[in-house]
C-alpha cells in the first residue's frame, strides 16, 4: 500500500505530503500514526533544517475523516492526533505549510500547527465543527484566535464560512496568497529564504517564542534576556560573508 504521507529530504528541507488524494487527503488515524512517525524522525534528524508541509491532489486536506468518527476511530494513546500537530508546531525548525484547495476543519487545525503558511488564491478555508455538532480537540479554539484574533475566530466558528487565500492572507491567517501558477514557486521561495538564515537563530527563536507565550510583558523581556542561546557557531563566517559582499 502506497504511504499515506510522503517525505522528501533536499538540503536540509524535509518535504512532507499528505497523500491521499482520492480522498481529498482526509485525515484518517491511518495517516496520522504516518505523520506522527516522520515528525519523530525529523526531531531527531540533526540535518533537517525546516519543514514543508503540503497535500497531493486538488487540495491540502478536506479535514478529518467522516467515516473514520463515525465509526469511533481509536488509539492506544489518548488524544493521539492532537499529540501529533503538537509535536509538529513545537519542532525546533521553522514549519511552512502550503495550503491550496480545501483546507477544513481537522485540515484547518493541522495547517495552523505551521509557523508560516502560504496559500494559493485556490485555497479555501473554513472551520465547520458547528456544521457536525462537534468540538476542536486538534487545538483550533486556541491556535485560530492567536492568528487571526478571537472575533474574527468566533466569527469563522460560529458561521462555518468558507474563506478564500486572499480573505486569509488579509486576516493574518495566512502569511501571503500567490496564484495558483506561482504557488509551487512561492513555496520553494519561502523555503529558500528560511534555508538561508542561520538553523541556531532559528531554533532559539522558535524556543523563545514558545516558552513566552502567553507571560506577561516583564516576564517575557526578562525571559529572552536570561535564557537566550546566544551567539551561534556560525555567527562570525556570516558576518564575514556579508563584509565581504559590501566590499
Amino acid at each position: 500500500m502506497e504511504a499515506l504521507v510522503l517525505r522528501e529530504d533536499r538540503d536540509g528541507l524535509a518535504r512532507l505530503t499528505l497523500n491521499r488524494p482520492d480522498k481529498l487527503n482526509a485525515l484518517s488515524m491511518e495517516l496520522f500514526v504516518e505523520l506522527g512517525a516522520h515528525v519523530a524522525a525529523i526531531e531527531a534528524d540533526p540535518t533537517a533544517r525546516a519543514v514543508l508541509l503540503k497535500g497531493a491532489g486538488k487540495c491540502f486536506s478536506a479535514g478529518h475523516d467522516l467515516g473514520g468518527i463515525a465509526e469511533g476511530e481509536g488509539h492506544e494513546q489518548p488524544n493521539f492526533q492532537a499529540q501529533v500537530i503538537e509535536r509538529l508546531a513545537n519542532l525546533p525548525l521553522p514549519v511552512i505549510v502550503g495550503v491550496h484547495g480545501h483546507c477544513y476543519t481537522g485540515g484547518l487545525e493541522l495547517a495552523l500547527a505551521g509557523d508560516i503558511i502560504v496559500a494559493a488564491r485556490s485555497a479555501r478555508f473554513a472551520d465547520t465543527h458547528a456544521r457536525f455538532s462537534l468540538v476542536p480537540v486538534w487545538g483550533l479554539s486556541v491556535r485560530l484566535p492567536r492568528r487571526v484574533g478571537t472575533y474574527r475566530a468566533r466569527e469563522m466558528m460560529f458561521t462555518c464560512r468558507t474563506y478564500c487565500g486572499e480573505e486569509a492572507a488579509a486576516m493574518g491567517l495566512a502569511n501571503l496568497c500567490v496564484a495558483d501558477d506561482d504557488y509551487e514557486a512561492a513555496l520553494a521561495d519561502v523555503a529558500q529564504q528560511v534555508l538561508a538564515q542561520s538553523s541556531h537563530s532559528h531554533r532559539a527563536n522558535k524556543r523563545l517564542l514558545i516558552e513566552t507565550d502567553g507571560l506577561p510583558l516583564g516576564a517575557s523581556l526578562a525571559h529572552e534576556i536570561y535564557n537566550g542561546a546566544g551567539r551561534g557557531p556560525d555567527m562570525q563566517d556570516r558576518i564575514a560573508a556579508f563584509r565581504n559582499r559590501k566590499r
